[in-house]
C-alpha cells in the first residue's frame, strides 16, 4: 500500500519514488509507488493531474483490495524502478481552495442557520453542498456567506492531525466518517472548525481568498448550495462584471438601474406585442374579406381557393381558422416556395372529406405527403412553382365537385 504523503503535505509538487508494482489493464499501465503526493479521486474530490517521467497521467485511483494508489499512464513506460513525478499545481491549488472553502462554509451554515452538511461534490466547474434545511431565508443565506468570509479574512491556521477511534468521542467533530486503519485524519481550522477529511487543503484560511454562494435550490428535504472559492470566485466575478458592463453600455444606465430598465423594456415589449396582435387581427380580417370576395360557389358551398407566394407573411392556419367560423365554407390553401405547403379545412356543417382532397392535390404534385381528418388536413413537399401549386388546388377542387354532386 502506498504511503500517501499528501495527507501531511499538500504543497509538494515534485518528488521521486520507487515503483513497487506494475499493472497492465486495457492497454494502460498502472504504477504503484512506495509513496505518493498525488491525490486519487475520492471523497467527492477529483484526482490530481500531472506527469511521471514526463508522461501524462490519465487517472489516479484507489485499488479496493488494499487501498493502494494506482497511477494510470497511457501505454507502457517500460522497466523503470525509480520515477520522477510532477503534480499539476494550478489544478491542485484550485482543489485545495475549493475543499477548504467547503469546510469553512459548512461550519458557517451550522453557526448561522443550524444546517448540517449532508454531502459535498467538487468537479472541474462546479462546487456544491447539500444541507438539511429547506426553509432558510435570503437573510440567513447572506449571513452564512458573510460568516464564512469572516473566517477567511481571519486567516486561521489549518493543521492536520491523526487520532484513534478512542479519541473520537472526546472531540467536537462536525463529521465522523468510518475510521481507516485505526486512525482518523482531522482537518483543524484553529478556533473555527474540526472535521475528519481525507482531501487536500490550504495551510491558512486566507489562502481561500473568497467564498461566494451563487445559487441555492430546494431538493426534496434538503437545499443544494452552489458556491465558488478563490480563483473560481474571481473568474465568476470577472464574467459577471463583463456582463454588467455590457448591459450598462447597451442600456446607457448605471448598474443599479439595470433591472428597472429591463423591467421597463419588458413592459414596453408586451405593449408592442399586444399592438402587433391587434394589427394582425385587423389585417387578417381585411384579407379574409378580400379572399371571400374572390371565392367560388359549388352548390350551396362556398369554396375559398388561393395560392400564396413564398414570401407571403400570412399565417395560413390562423386565416383558415378565422374563415371556417362561417358556415358552408371550404378552404383550399397552398403556398409555393422552397417547401410547398397545403392546408385544407372546412366549416362544421360541410360534409366533404378534407383528407381525400389533400391526397388528390398531392397526387397532382407527384410528390410530398401529409394527412389529416375529414375536418382538416395539411401536407406538402419539395419546392414547386406557384402555377404547380395552383394546379394541385385545381385537382382538389375537381375532387370536391364530384363529392358534392354525388
Amino acid at each position: 500500500m502506498s504511503n500517501r504523503r499528501y495527507y501531511e503535505d499538500a504543497y509538494t509538487t515534485q518528488f521521486q519514488a520507487n515503483v513497487v508494482e506494475k499493472i497492465i489493464e486495457n492497454k494502460r499501465q498502472g504504477l504503484i509507488l512506495d509513496e505518493t503526493y498525488f491525490y486519487p479521486e475520492s471523497g467527492g474530490q477529483p484526482a490530481d493531474w500531472g506527469k511521471i517521467n514526463g508522461r501524462s497521467l490519465t487517472h489516479i485511483s484507489i485499488r479496493e483490495s488494499d487501498e493502494a494508489v494506482v497511477h494510470w499512464l497511457d501505454g507502457d513506460m517500460g522497466d523503470v524502478q525509480v520515477v520522477t513525478a510532477v503534480i499539476d499545481w494550478p489544478r491542485r491549488f484550485d482543489h485545495m481552495q475549493q475543499h477548504t472553502g467547503q469546510h469553512i462554509l459548512s461550519q458557517a451554515f451550522i453557526q448561522i442557520a443550524e444546517a448540517e452538511t449532508l454531502s459535498f461534490h467538487l468537479t472541474e466547474n462546479n462546487l456544491t453542498i447539500d444541507v438539511d434545511r429547506v426553509d432558510m431565508t435570503e437573510a440567513e443565506i447572506t449571513a452564512v456567506e458573510l460568516r464564512a468570509n469572516q473566517a477567511v479574512w481571519a486567516n486561521h491556521p489549518i493543521t492536520v492531525r491523526f487520532v484513534t477511534q478512542d479519541d473520537v468521542a472526546s472531540l467536537p467533530l462536525r463529521k465522523v466518517p468510518p475510521v481507516r486503519n485505526g486512525r482518523l485524519r482531522l482537518i483543524d481550522i484553529e478556533n473555527y472548525d474540526l472535521t475528519a477529511c481525507g482531501g487536500t487543503h490550504v495551510s491558512h484560511t486566507g489562502s481561500v481568498g473568497l467564498i461566494k454562494i451563487v445559487k441555492q435550490e430546494k431538493r426534496g428535504d434538503k437545499t443544494r448550495i452552489e458556491f465558488c472559492c478563490g480563483n473560481r470566485a474571481l473568474q465568476d466575478y470577472a464574467q459577471k462584471h463583463t456582463i454588467v458592463s455590457d448591459l450598462t453600455a447597451e442600456l446607457t444606465t448605471s448598474a443599479a438601474e439595470i433591472m428597472p430598465s429591463i423591467i421597463k423594456i419588458r413592459q414596453e415589449n408586451k405593449e408592442a406585442q399586444r399592438t402587433i396582435k391587434k394589427q394582425k387581427e385587423a389585417l387578417m380580417t381585411v384579407e379574409a374579406q378580400q379572399i371571400i370576395a374572390n371565392s367560388i360557389q359549388i352548390g350551396t358551398t362556398t369554396v375559398v381557393k388561393q395560392t400564396f407566394a413564398e414570401d407571403s407573411p400570412t399565417d395560413l392556419r390562423a386565416l383558415a381558422a378565422q374563415l371556417t367560423k362561417q358556415e358552408g365554407l371550404i378552404i383550399l390553401f397552398g403556398q409555393s416556395g422552397k417547401r410547398t405547403q397545403l392546408l385544407f379545412s372546412r366549416s362544421g356543417n360541410v360534409s366533404a372529406d378534407m383528407n381525400q382532397l389533400l391526397q388528390a392535390a398531392l397526387a397532382q404534385m407527384g410528390d410530398g405527403g401529409g394527412g389529416g381528418s375529414p375536418q382538416s388536413a395539411q401536407g406538402g413537399g419539395p419546392a414547386h412553382t406557384s402555377q404547380e401549386v395552383t394546379d394541385a388546388l385545381d385537382a382538389a377542387q375537381s375532387k370536391l365537385e364530384k363529392m358534392l354532386s354525388s
